[in-house]
């Protein structure tokens, strides 16, 4: 505003000090006014001077970044936990008390592998009296056999022999079946997580003694709310994150329920891993499973999408150098996934985008890096 003061005091200067130089009025007039059209026109070189450093500083300095083509999913995000399919808690089949532990926690462990040993005693005792029933049955009837093929004595004698004989065969397989039930195997591959049983303990079906896992066969279980049950599928990508281990991974959805629980209001998905010494059961898993995925599509941030009549636009600049002007381009949004929105239209690969300093600014607008 200065400026526009500063003709008015000077030219009242130079006629306050008309009356009084030397020489002829007129003459006088005459070259004041010379002096004051001298000035005025270096008035006018300022101003222009003066309007150009205003534009400069008017300028408003803007970062921009070129668009280029990419791939941009969206997810559904859910949490999920991690599952051995072969978590087993063992106990005995008959009740009996604990007389040896076979395994430590931690041990690999095959199927079969004896874990613990029951009193046994009884059951040893009274196989040798029956093998002793056995041992005088089979000479009885291998003597009737005889008598019988020489054709003496009666055929139910020689039956009878027979019976006796695979009567008590029989006890025998069962008691033997009693004896190994007396031992706590183990029904899986894999290592033992817990060991609960004490020597001396009175075990009891049903009553875990031992916890075997098998961690080389791990899944991840989720839910999924009945709004997305529509949207997923078995054979969708996910991508598993794991964050107390710090490790991502990415699969397909091993199987997803086609019907709703009625009292979640959800479907079960189950999502198989590879084996992984890190990957724990129980382990928390954020699951981001892809509900759609574009290729060589244009994406932005969010935050540089500007509104104006509810019609979404951003600022993009034209030129080179110091010679960069903004130009308003309106799009047309796709899917949004956290920060980064899709734009199907208005945008092009190649395009420079205004992602800072944009705010305040208009179309046509000069700026600056």
């Amino acid at each position: 505003m200065t400026r526009k003061y500063f003709v008015l005091p000077l030219l009242t200067i130079v006629l306050a000090a008309c009356g009084g130089g030397e020489g002829k009025p007129e003459e006088q007039i005459q070259k004041k006014k010379q002096e004051i059209a001298k000035l005025q026109q270096e008035v006018k070189e300022l101003e222009k001077k003066t309007k150009g450093t205003d534009t400069v500083q008017k300028m408003k300095t803007v970062s921009i970044a070129s668009i280029t083509d990419t791939v941009f999913e969206h997810y559904i995000d859910i949490q999920g936990t991690v599952d051995a399919r072969e978590n087993v808690d063992v106990s005995p089949q008959v009740p009996g008390v604990i007389r040896s532990i076979s395994v430590r926690e931690g041990q690999a462990v095959s199927r079969g592998q004896v874990l613990a040993q029951l009193d046994d005693v009884v059951i040893r005792a009274g196989i040798a009296e029956l093998q002793t029933q056995i041992d005088l049955a089979r000479t009885l009837f291998n003597k009737q056999a005889n008598l019988w093929n020489q054709k003496i004595g009666s055929e139910v004698q020689y039956l009878n022999a027979k019976s006796q004989v695979e009567g008590l065969e029989r006890k025998m397989a069962t008691m033997k079946e009693q004896l190994a039930q007396a031992r706590i195997v183990s029904p899986i591959n894999g290592t033992v997580d817990a060991v609960i049983a004490k020597l001396g303990d009175a075990a009891s079906p049903g009553v875990a003694a031992f916890r075997v896992v098998n961690s080389s066969n791990l899944r991840v279980l989720a839910n999924v709310a009945e709004s997305f049950a529509g949207k997923v599928k078995t054979g969708d990508e996910v991508i598993i994150t794991f964050p107390d281990i710090n490790k991502q991974m990415r699969t397909k959805i091993g199987f997803a329920a086609k019907v709703i629980d009625p009292v979640s209001r959800t479907i079960k998905v189950e999502v198989p891993l590879k084996g992984s010494g890190d990957v724990r059961p129980n382990m928390t898993a954020q699951m981001r499973i892809v509900d759609y995925k574009a290729s060589n599509a244009i994406v932005v941030p969010v935050k540089v999408v500007q509104y104006s009549l509810g019609k979404p636009y951003v600022i993009t600049v034209k030129g080179e150098g110091n010679k960069l002007q903004a130009v308003r381009r309106d799009v047309e949004l796709g899917r949004t996934y956290n920060d980064l929105a899709e734009i199907k239209s208005g945008l092009t690969a190649g395009d420079r985008i205004i992602t800072a300093g944009f705010q305040g600014v208009n179309d046509n607008d000069p700026v600056k890096l």
